[in-house]
């Protein structure tokens, strides 16, 4: 049976995030950009600077994944992408990019949400993991409880109404002066 090789672009926030996959579980690859830097000045993510950000690096981001995982763009199956939710801005620099990528490569591009890609990373972290589950999402920009019934079938059991848990962290801690050492991420 071949492998299938994914190459995955998450652009959803403040990091540009370039992965290679092989069947789904194992990561060949995984190449991040953080702007924690560049947004720290400004106590929170800027969207407008977040998406220039996503725009000066990801063409380089992809490059190195291929390289660190020993392949070229003809060895790549399919280009997925996370199409949301997000910050649109930046989910639009790596839809479009993948988007190009996938026709000049004549490959399928496949659209993932963000949420789901949460629950998908436990079968990367255990590879024997077969549904029915529960799954807990806590992140700066997320909070959800779901029932995974089978691979595409979910079902939102809860999720908070405003603030996610770690964004609600973030801002009692700007608050009360809190030196943030971690970064959540969604």
């Amino acid at each position: 049976m071949k492998d299938i090789i994914i190459l995955g672009i998450e652009s959803s926030c403040d990091e540009t995030s370039v992965s290679v996959v092989k069947n789904g579980r194992e990561v060949l690859s995984n190449v991040i950009n953080s702007q924690i830097d560049i947004h720290k000045t400004y106590g929170g993510v800027v969207p407008e600077i977040a998406s220039r950000c996503h725009t000066e690096v990801i063409n380089q981001i992809t490059k190195e994944a291929l390289k660190q995982a020993n392949i070229g763009f003809g060895d790549i199956d399919a280009v997925a992408c996370t199409y949301g939710p997000g910050l649109v801005g930046a989910l639009l620099v790596g839809v479009a990019y993948a988007k190009a990528l996938s026709f000049a490569l004549n490959k399928p591009l496949i659209a993932v949400n963000h949420i789901e890609g949460h629950i998908a990373a436990n079968y990367i972290t255990h590879k024997d993991l077969k549904p029915p589950f529960l799954c807990l999402i806590i992140s700066g920009g997320h909070t959800h409880l779901i029932k995974v019934n089978d691979y595409n079938e979910f079902e939102i059991l809860g999720k908070t109404r405003d603030d996610a848990i770690g964004e609600a962290f973030d801002k009692v801690a700007r608050v009360i002066g809190l030196r943030i050492s971690w970064r959540s991420k969604s």
